[in-house]
């Protein structure tokens, strides 16, 4: 007792190390998914910035295309005098509304202040413009002789001098009024305004964009940390896990490969493992080496007889184990239906079925003519279901016909080691229960309660 002491105050329980390793874990996770969690709020900040730059700079462009085919729309007309053109001026002006819109999204971004002071200072310009655009095309629309055309030019009126030229003087005016040195001045002041006010907003986004990055930088250092500390932490778990628990183990397995007692060594749990594993070792090789196989084997099936029955009853661990008993049902009938050679067969027949349902650890008797039982070691009463399974199979494959013998099943009755204060009273209670299976129909099984 005090070299256990001695030992489990010298060595560190699983548990402990696995509950602080655990809350390390959680706090590692916690720290690295915010982290996560702000390096792609900004990662989304800067994307959303560029995008917005993009649509805002786009929004600058409508007004200057807006403008250039406002130009287009009304050089065509007074070169050609065709009204199409007239038409398209005043869709864009009236209807599309390009240059209006891109002052509008432009207002709506609290940042631009700079760049809509540039942008409507472009949109005053062509305003300006469009008074003289108004004048040409009055002009073209009094040599064609056009009694249909927009309203807002009905209320432009030519002077003096221009009502006398000829219409080939007024096309020839008109013409002039769009493409001369003073209409391109006019254009380029637009142009300049609309690249100052594309430069505001480059400005505006770089800074936006820097003070994101700078801040994502910062945010990757903290997740790298947080990877590079859950990664030793993991690093640390396996290192500790190996020595206290897969080497033990590992070293365990050899030594029981090699029927020997197993090192205490190891963490807490393993090595309370480890001594008990090595008292019922010892007590199952002292228990062994009393038995002698002619003495303790049934001959005919190989499977232990009564005395080796009564031994084992004696040194397995019963506060760990099932006594499974099994008893053939109808087994009379098939001596007397096939013979005794088929009878001997047909019990060989449960023995090696029971070998292949059952581990090598348990051990399996035959107590009687027809009754075997099998102890189940290492088990708990929480494996009720598992047991019951394995009836099932056992009685399944004893159906089987396929080898040329009848059909049979067993009726069981099971009681856990822990179920009866004495070892000498389970065979009693696992018959009580094998006779309810006999009454419940046979071919099943009882646990005893």
């Amino acid at each position: 007792m005090e070299t256990e002491i001695i030992d489990k105050k010298r060595s560190i329980s699983l548990r402990t190390v696995f509950s602080w390793l655990m809350v390390v874990a959680i706090v590692v996770f916690i720290l690295t998914m915010t982290s996560l969690f702000f390096l792609m709020t900004t990662f989304f900040s800067m994307s959303n910035a560029t995008k917005e730059h993009i649509e805002l700079e786009k929004a600058v462009n409508e007004l200057m295309d807006a403008s250039d085919y406002l130009t287009e729309s009304v050089q065509r007309f007074t070169v050609d005098g065709d009204e199409r053109f007239m038409n398209d001026y005043f869709n864009e002006a009236l209807n599309n509304t390009r240059r209006e819109k891109s002052i509008k999204k432009l207002s709506e971004d609290n940042n631009s202040e700079a760049a809509l002071k540039q942008l409507r200072e472009a949109m005053t310009a062509s305003l300006e413009l469009m008074e003289q655009e108004y004048y040409a095309m009055k002009l073209v629309i009094e040599a064609k002789g056009y009694t249909e055309y927009p309203d807002i030019l009905k209320g432009v009126a030519l002077n003096e001098n221009d009502k006398k030229l000829t219409p080939e003087e007024k096309m020839q005016k008109a013409t002039e009024l769009v493409l001369n040195d003073n209409y391109y001045k006019q254009k380029e002041k637009i142009r300049k305004n609309q690249k100052e006010s594309i430069s505001e907003l480059e400005s505006l986004t770089y800074k936006e964009e820097n003070d994101a990055l700078n801040k994502l930088h910062i945010q990757i250092i903290i997740v790298l940390l947080m990877s590079i500390i859950q990664t030793a932490a993991i690093l640390f778990l396996i290192t500790l896990t190996s020595h206290l628990g897969i080497k033990p183990i590992l070293k365990a397995v050899e030594k029981i490969k090699e029927d020997d007692p197993i090192p205490e060594i190891g963490a807490n749990e393993f090595r309370y493992l480890a001594h008990t594993y090595n008292k019922m070792y010892s007590i199952y090789k002292g228990s062994l080496e009393r038995l002698n196989f002619k003495a303790s084997h049934d001959e005919l099936t190989g499977a232990y007889n009564r005395s080796g029955y009564e031994l084992l009853l004696s040194s397995v661990d019963m506060c760990t184990t099932h006594l499974i008993l099994f008893d053939l049902d109808n087994f009379k009938r098939v001596n007397d239906t096939y013979g005794h050679e088929t009878g001997d067969r047909v019990l060989k027949k449960l023995v090696q079925t029971l070998q292949n349902n059952f581990r090598n650890d348990d051990y399996i008797c035959r107590i009687g003519g027809d009754e075997f039982v099998v102890f189940m070691v290492h088990t708990t009463q929480m494996q009720k279901q598992l047991i019951s399974t394995k009836i099932n199979n056992i009685n399944k494959q004893l159906s089987n016909v396929s080898d040329g013998l009848p059909p049979i099943s067993v009726s069981v009755g099971i009681v856990h080691g822990t179920d009866v204060p004495e070892p000498s009273n389970l065979f009693e209670k696992a018959d009580e229960a094998m006779y309810k299976s006999k009454q419940n129909g046979k071919s099943t099984c009882t646990f005893y309660n």
